[in-house]
């Protein structure tokens, strides 16, 4: 059988098994060779890895995953999809097809079972409007990662590689980057893609930290600064930490920690990077811990 990366096949295969293209699951299949290319030498795949593939599609990038890995897992959300990859994937013995939401699955056992609990490598084409959620979890869950190689919307991937002070730069990219240093691969436009989608799309490697970049005491206050501070861009720092649903700091408090970190009091959440947001978390913290209210 010809590879799906040639449309025509592509075509043929959807046309055989009577597939509708549904608008909730964002489905975009790829059809450009060296995009597919491009996103295996990204991911840096080798005969040794087991690579956890998200979205499969019909299995085009799939097949060059089994190509080059050691065995490859795909999960796919569309049940309908199913017996097309059991088709698309039979000259394959090194691929298992698994019917599921990802937010539902156990990462941590299937890297345990595949890869015994050693980092795997996650590669994905998403739909966009479920990236953020996808990624995330992926990190806050602290599954063994070695990296994450992911198709997403251009600006998305502009915004996590964004940096402090910069228009792009926001919750996303300041969380991304304290789990992994993202880099942009290839920007990939819309006619690679049976249906084209409206906007161009980019390859982005996430490389897995070992360490985090800051040190903090507790994490999940710092990201709901982050947050509280993104929500609300235009307002200062201490009015978007006193205004937070996820806080309960006064401005008082929060005008207090903000000059103790060496900060303008005027200044806005936007201008920080995540060491100014970790001697925060720490400030605030303490502040709890002393008597404040939390």
């Amino acid at each position: 059988m010809e590879k799906l990366s040639n449309p025509k096949e592509t075509i043929q295969v959807l046309q055989k098994h009577e597939f509708q293209f549904k608008k909730k699951f964002g489905q975009n299949f790829l059809i450009d060779p060296h995009v597919l290319d491009k996103i295996v030498d990204a991911a840096q795949i080798t005969e040794d890895d087991f690579v956890l593939e998200i979205g499969p599609g019909i299995g085009t990038l799939t097949q060059y995953l089994c190509e080059c890995a050691r065995q490859v897992l795909a999960v796919e959300i569309d049940k309908n999809l199913i017996p097309i990859l059991h088709e698309t994937l039979s000259p394959y013995e090194n691929v298992e097809v698994r019917n599921g939401d990802i937010l539902k699955q156990d990462i941590r056992e299937i890297a345990q079972t595949y890869n015994a609990g050693k980092p795997i490598k996650v590669v994905a084409n998403l739909p966009y409007y479920i990236t953020t959620p996808i990624i995330m979890e992926l990190f806050e869950s602290r599954v063994p990662l070695a990296n994450v190689t992911v198709m997403v919307q251009k600006e998305v991937a502009d915004r996590m590689k964004a940096q402090p002070g910069s228009k792009d730069c926001g919750a996303l990219s300041l969380a991304v980057q304290y789990y992994a240093k993202p880099y942009i691969a290839a920007f990939v436009p819309p006619n690679c893609f049976m249906p084209r989608p409206k906007v161009g799309s980019a390859v982005i490697r996430l490389e897995c930290r070992e360490e985090a970049p800051v040190q903090v005491a507790d994490e999940t206050l710092m990201f709901r600064l982050i947050r509280a501070s993104f929500n609300q861009r235009r307002k200062t720092l201490q009015n978007g930490i006193a205004n937070s649903s996820e806080l309960s700091f006064s401005k008082a408090q929060a005008a207090e920690a903000i000059e103790k970190a060496g900060l303008d009091a005027n200044i806005r959440g936007e201008k920080l990077g995540l060491s100014e947001f970790a001697k925060l978390a720490d400030l605030l913290a303490e502040e709890s811990v002393n008597g404040g209210k939390k």
